[in-house]
């Protein structure tokens, strides 16, 4: 028997496929209708009730990302219920709440896989960009890098934090700030409104450097001690470069202090201008980058945000229309995070 089922799984779905990558605005999203694909034996197949809607899925749609296969499903903030089980799937039951997040697959066996930094994988592979994602009804996931939703999340407010909060957990280790230090977030979207949250909680001092207005009033909500367009009021111990905009890493570097990390956040980032030196690197400041994470990573943020609750400032949008979704996105139209509802 290759799977249980959890009553009957439909055989057909809606799903979005990137038709021709390019502007949102030439349409490179299409809705169709396909079938479904039962899972394999070690995979969950999920039936989706909604889905978060990231940058990623903007740079695939537009082509930054190059597509891994004609008609790609975009997705990968996915929360569902689990309509159908693989035989050797173990701790996963049919009906049961679940999440999908970006990391889709690792080799297990590589020197990356086997020192636990499995988001260096060469052979990683990823939701809605090397396999379908959320865009859709239905979805099948290994469930070995699928998630337990936190228990008093409703479906829109858990979609998030499987890329949003987790890249952001992760970008926040990699800035290596220290406790009670100087932290700059650069570009207050879906990832940072979190990432703002779980710092403020280990008690930072948070800046923000956004050209939204909406997005600067929604950060000083939070408790962020200043939103800025164009600089932070004081010399930072860390900073996240949320934004993928290039000509911003000289800035974010020169703002900070000696001995300051600055992690850049994004799996897509515009050219960075030339550096110099003496302003931007010397007193040992640090330039790092953010490269997915690891299921560790997902699971400890996971803990951690059930703990502390961030508010999630959602934006409400059904399955049939993603493509105005990514559209607002594009034109920076969304504050906080923006969701599909699939239901």
């Amino acid at each position: 028997m290759a799977s249980r089922a959890a009553g009957r799984t439909a055989s057909t779905a809606r799903a979005w496929v990137v038709e021709r990558p390019g502007p949102i605005a030439s349409g490179p999203l299409r809705l169709v209708t396909r079938g479904t694909t039962p899972p394999g034996p070690y995979e969950l197949g999920i039936r989706v009730r909604v889905c978060g809607v990231c940058r990623t899925d903007l740079h695939l749609a537009e082509g930054d990302l190059p597509p891994r296969a004609p008609r790609r499903t975009p997705g990968h903030e996915v929360v569902g219920r689990v309509e159908a089980v693989g035989e050797r799937v173990s701790g996963f039951h049919p009906g049961e709440r679940v999440g999908a997040a970006w990391l889709a697959g690792t080799c297990g066996d590589c020197r990356y896989c086997r020192t636990g930094r499995e988001n260096l994988c060469p052979y990683s592979r990823y939701t809605g960009w090397d396999i379908d994602g959320g865009f859709a009804d239905h979805l099948v996931v290994d469930a070995r890098y699928a998630y337990r939703v936190p228990d008093g999340w409703t479906d829109e407010e858990a979609a998030p934090l499987l890329c949003a909060g987790i890249i952001g957990y992760r970008a926040l280790e990699r800035s290596r700030l220290p406790s009670g230090g100087r932290l700059g977030l650069y570009g207050f979207g879906a990832s940072a409104h979190l990432t703002a949250q779980l710092a403020l909680a280990r008690g930072a001092v948070v800046h923000v450097v956004t050209r939204s207005e909406s997005a600067r009033h929604l950060a000083l909500e939070l408790g962020a001690a200043s939103a800025s367009r164009t600089a932070p009021p004081e010399p930072l111990d860390s900073a996240i470069l949320f934004a993928p905009a290039g000509p911003l890493v000289p800035a974010a570097l020169a703002a900070l202090d000696r001995g300051g990390t600055l992690a850049v956040a994004g799996i897509h980032l515009t050219a960075v201008p030339p550096l110099d030196y003496d302003r931007h690197l010397f007193q040992e400041r640090t330039l790092c980058s953010v490269t997915a994470n690891t299921r560790r990573d997902g699971r400890a943020y996971l803990a951690e945000a059930a703990e502390l609750r961030p508010a999630v400032r959602l934006n409400r949008y059904p399955l049939d229309e993603a493509d105005r979704a990514l559209a607002d996105l594009a034109a920076g139209r969304i504050t906080g995070v923006a969701v599909l509802d699939a239901r």
